[in-house]
C-alpha cells in the first residue's frame, strides 16, 4: 500500500499556529544576492574569530570568518553579498582546551595562512563591523589587520538588551532559537550565517529587526567613567553597580571603570562623589563612539 509523502513544512506550519508547540527550522544559510542600483543600501560584515587563547597580545588567531551583506537605512537586511572563511596555522600547538572549545586541531590549520589583501578587500567598502563581543574580535582584529582600526563596530551581544527584548540570554544559541532556527556550528562562518537571522529577527517589542536597534545603539556615543584610587574594601560595591576592573597591563589606568549614556553621566559622577570619594572629584571621562569603542586602543 502506497502512502502520500509527508509534507514536512506543511507540518511545521501547523505546529507554529498552536500556543502549545514551537517550531525550529534548520538553519540554512542565505544565498549571496546581486545589489540593485536603484536600493539605497548599507553594506555591514559580520566577525567572528576562533582563537588560541583569550590574550589579545599574545595569542593568535587560528581561524577567521565574515559574512558581507547589504542592509536598508532602516536596518532591515536585503542580501547575503559574500563570505570569507579561513584557517591560521599558528606559531605552537593548539591546546587540548582550544580543540574542545572550537573543534579545531593541529590537522586542520596545518599549512594555512591568512592573505591579508583578501581580508583587506574584503572589508573594505563596509561601514560596519559586527561581532557577538566585539570587545574581544575587535582587539584580535585590528592587531593582525590595521583596516580595522578604521571601521565602526557594532556588538550584537551587549548592545542589545535581549532580555528585555524577551529573550532567555545573550547566548548565540539561545537567540537563534528565540528567531525560529538551530544550526550545528563547525566554523566561525557558520555562526556568522547565525548572527545574520537573529539581526533580521523582528523584535516583537519594537516591530523591527534587531539590526535596527543595534545600529541605533551603536550610533550613539557613550563616555567611559574611570574611578580611580578607590579603597579596596568598596570593590564590591563598584562590581554590582556595574564597573569593571582593569589591572592597568594594557597602557589604560590601574582603575574599576564603567561606561554610561551621557544621559545618566552626572548621576555616576553624583554616585562617585556622594559613596565612593564622600568629596568633590573630577573622574576621568572617555566620549567614545562606534569607532574606538571595544578598540584595543581605548
Amino acid at each position: 500500500m502506497l502512502h502520500a509523502p509527508i509534507d514536512l513544512a506543511a507540518m511545521a506550519e501547523a505546529l507554529s499556529l498552536s500556543p502549545d508547540y514551537r517550531v525550529l527550522r534548520r538553519l540554512v544559510a542565505r544565498p549571496t544576492y546581486t545589489p540593485t542600483v536603484d536600493l539605497d543600501v548599507r553594506t555591514g560584515i559580520l566577525l567572528d574569530t576562533e582563537t588560541t587563547g583569550l590574550d589579545y597580545a599574545k595569542d593568535e588567531i587560528i581561524e577567521l570568518g565574515m559574512v558581507k551583506f547589504d542592509y536598508t537605512p532602516d536596518g532591515r537586511i536585503v542580501g547575503v553579498r559574500d563570505t570569507y572563511s579561513a584557517f591560521n596555522e599558528p606559531s605552537g600547538p593548539i591546546s587540548a582546551e582550544v580543540t574542545v572549545l572550537t573543534g579545531i586541531t593541529d590537522e586542520m590549520v596545518a599549512g594555512h595562512r591568512f592573505d591579508e589583501a583578501a581580508i583587506k578587500a574584503f572589508v573594505e567598502d563596509a561601514v560596519i563591523v559586527i561581532a557577538h563581543n566585539s570587545g574581544f574580535d575587535r582587539k584580535f582584529a585590528e592587531r593582525y589587520w590595521p583596516v580595522f582600526e578604521h571601521k565602526a563596530w557594532g556588538c550584537s551581544m551587549s548592545e542589545i538588551d535581549w532580555r528585555k527584548n524577551g529573550f532567555a540570554g545573550a547566548q548565540l544559541g539561545y537567540l537563534l532559537n528565540g528567531a525560529g532556527f538551530f544550526h550545528q556550528a563547525h566554523r566561525a562562518v557558520d555562526d556568522c550565517h547565525a548572527l545574520l537571522e537573529v539581526l533580521a529577527f523582528e523584535l516583537p517589542t519594537t516591530g523591527s529587526p534587531a539590526l535596527a536597534l543595534l545600529l541605533e545603539t551603536a550610533r550613539r556615543a557613550t563616555l567611559r567613567v574611570w574611578a580611580e584610587q578607590t579603597a579596596f574594601e568598596l570593590k564590591g560595591f563598584l562590581k554590582r553597580r556595574g564597573y569593571r576592573w582593569n589591572d592597568g597591563s594594557d597602557g589604560r589606568p590601574k582603575s574599576w571603570f564603567i561606561d554610561v549614556d551621557e544621559t545618566t553621566l552626572d548621576d555616576e559622577i553624583t554616585f562617585l562623589r556622594t559613596e565612593i570619594y564622600t568629596r568633590d572629584i573630577a573622574p576621568g571621562v572617555q566620549r567614545l563612539t562606534a569607532f574606538t569603542r571595544f578598540s584595543r586602543r581605548i
